[in-house]
């Protein structure tokens, strides 16, 4: 979707536009939550580029749901990149707060987003305690294809101070992560070639709760930055019963949209209000 030229000016605006949020800010360090997935890993890297290694802490939150190559993946991804880590198990916590809300469940416990939201939030608080006693903001992760479909738990993932991807579709951040990769495997392949995954629930993939981003992401820029109507992207051969499910998801998200953070702008089209919008700053 980018082309090699503009994969280098994205890269180079969203470092320059960490740079000078950070600076406008008065702050000099940033922390994130590392999941062991890509869109974690581009701006764990971005904000290393942008801010030094030395001003990056990545934290890594294992649920009972997590996957042990994921927290591997995270670690090399961390060593590759130079920056402190810690580790926080979430697993008493989560089974804590779902002991203390049992009320609310009446007694039947059966999975839904409920148990899901529960672990972003948690996340969230420990990521914002770290955040708080340590000044350093907290850079939120979540990438266009994601917002656009809703795809994210409010006070949880979607918390932060600025969002670093959220102006690029899920295919454009791998497209950066290969870009970031060129001289050196800084973002470890296995997290490249790995199928997405919020790890909220056993064997979790992101296609369970979306179409697959090669499917999606044509679609969203279609209707996002070329305006296309319903009728337009059937003519074009799209499946009927895709778009809709897309066009039904992009309605029932709108509302998110309202309650996030401000994000680095790098496309004439964002999904989220102008209002939030910083940028484009142009590279040094």
């Amino acid at each position: 979707m980018l082309s090699d030229s503009r994969i280098e000016n994205v890269h180079d605006i969203l470092v320059e536009g960490l740079r000078r949020f950070f600076g406008q800010a008065g702050m000099k360090k940033a922390v994130l939550g590392l999941s062991g997935g890509i869109d974690s890993a581009v701006v764990a890297a971005l904000a290393v580029r942008a801010l030094g290694k030395e001003n990056v802490t990545g934290v890594l939150m294992p649920s009972p749901f997590s996957t042990l190559h994921s927290v591997n993946d995270s670690i090399e991804l961390a060593n590759n990149l130079g920056i402190e880590t810690f580790i926080v198990a979430i697993d008493k916590i989560y089974e804590r707060v779902i002991k203390e809300t049992e009320p609310f469940f009446h007694g039947d416990f059966h999975w839904d987003t409920t148990q899901e939201n529960i672990q972003a939030r948690i996340r969230s608080i420990i990521l914002m305690t770290y955040s708080n006693r340590n000044s350093a903001l907290l850079l939120n992760t979540s990438n266009k294809s994601e917002l656009s479909m809703g795809y994210g738990t409010l006070y949880g993932d979607l918390s932060g101070a600025l969002m670093v991807i959220a102006d690029l579709y899920k295919l454009e951040v791998y497209e950066l992560a290969e870009y970031i990769n060129c001289d050196r495997e800084v973002i470890p392949v296995s997290i490249i070639r790995k199928a997405p995954s919020a790890e909220l629930h056993e064997g979790q993939k992101d296609s369970d709760s979306l179409p697959e981003y090669h499917q999606l992401d044509p679609i969203l820029y279609s209707l996002n930055e070329l305006g296309k109507t319903r009728e337009q992207i059937l003519q074009e051969g799209k499946d009927g019963k895709l778009l809709d499910r897309i066009l039904t998801l992009r309605e029932r998200a709108a509302f998110k949209g309202h309650q996030l953070p401000p994000f680095l702008k790098v496309s004439t089209k964002p999904v989220l209000h102008e209002s939030k919008a910083i940028g484009p700053y142009k590279p040094f």
